[in-house]
């Protein structure tokens, strides 16, 4: 009876958080909501006299918001990407690496299996990285999520604005997302900027569409600075080919740690996550390369080509950076 008790109470906390994690997600999207109203009747069709003034700001309001929405939905609602089969250890390893006690064992257990998957990063002994909770070897980039319960293929973040785990399924919708919601607060304030005015010199008439006016620039521009640093933050990561992880802990590679081992240039760096048709680029389609299972990695890359060795990654300033600094500013 006991047990049961511990169940119940176990499922109804579990329950409780999924609800409270989509409240982020619902303030979101009561600002949005607010600002939609704000912006179309409040200010277009009240405030803005000009009839083609109005047409003009309506028309690209519009564009810029379905954008915004579109790559919002998609970065909340694409599912991230977790480990295939093939990287769940059978059960006759599993019960070898469960009854045996020795942890050099385990990790040859590990080290035999993992010789058919593509897997080159390691845990910081230099182990095969293997998840106790999945029963997963762990793919080059992937980790496991304790919100979602999973491991993630090229896990960046786990974002509780969009309630979801930001990976190789759905970076390239989050990284569209922020840009969109920076376009879209950018427009609200430099439209609103010249009524804001008229409104605090009470060159318009005080009413009701003042208070909404006067927030919808506040609003916009604190929204707009906070999605400045993120989106800046993660301009710099693709361009070095990093996750959010990895700028913090550099992965383990069999040579050793090395935060650039991923870096490929930085052309080839947003190819991996845009794609090469560059007129998709701005689009919230998925055009990511690869199965997030495996990655070209930079040692591979120059072993093949020697003009990419040398001082290539020193021209593009990556080599300053001290192997041993794991934590980013």
């Amino acid at each position: 009876m006991h047990s049961g008790c511990r169940m119940a109470l176990s499922r109804g906390l579990r329950c409780c958080q999924r609800v409270f994690s989509w409240v982020p997600v619902v303030i979101i999207s009561s600002v949005v909501l607010w600002s939609y109203y704000a912006y179309v009747w409040e200010l277009c069709l009240v405030t803005v006299e000009n009839a083609l003034e109005k047409a003009v700001y309506l028309l690209v309001f519009h564009i810029v918001f379905l954008l915004f929405i579109w790559t919002y939905w998609k970065a909340i609602f694409t599912p991230p990407k977790e480990p295939t089969k093939k990287f769940l250890l059978p059960y006759a390893e599993k019960e070898r690496y469960d009854s045996e006690e020795r942890p050099e064992v385990q990790r040859q257990i590990l080290a035999e299996f993992a010789k058919k998957l593509p897997v080159y990063t390691r845990t910081g002994s230099g182990a095969i990285r293997f998840c106790d909770r999945c029963q997963v070897v762990k793919p080059d980039r992937c980790h496991h999520c304790s919100v979602c319960g999973m491991c993630v293929l090229k896990m960046d973040h786990h974002c509780p604005w969009v309630n979801n785990c930001i990976g190789f399924s759905n970076y390239k919708f989050f990284l569209l997302f922020l840009a969109y919601a920076m376009l879209y607060c950018a427009y609200i304030a430099a439209t609103v900027f010249q009524y804001f005015l008229l409104y605090w010199t009470a060159e318009l008439p005080n009413n009701r569409a003042k208070f909404h006016v006067l927030f919808l620039l506040f609003v916009s521009l604190m929204f707009f600075i906070s999605l400045m640093f993120l989106f800046g933050y993660h301009c710099w990561l693709v361009g070095l080919n990093r996750t959010t992880l990895e700028a913090f802990s550099a992965p383990v590679f069999p040579s050793g740690p090395d935060k650039n081992g991923f870096h490929l240039g930085i052309r080839r760096n947003l190819e991996q996550v845009f794609g090469k048709r560059k007129k998709l680029w701005i689009i919230p389609v998925f055009t990511s390369i690869g199965d997030g299972l495996s990655f070209p990695m930079r040692m591979v890359s120059e072993s093949h080509n020697p003009l990419l060795g040398g001082n290539q990654w020193d021209d593009e300033g990556t080599d300053d950076e001290s192997p041993g600094n794991l934590l980013e500013p």
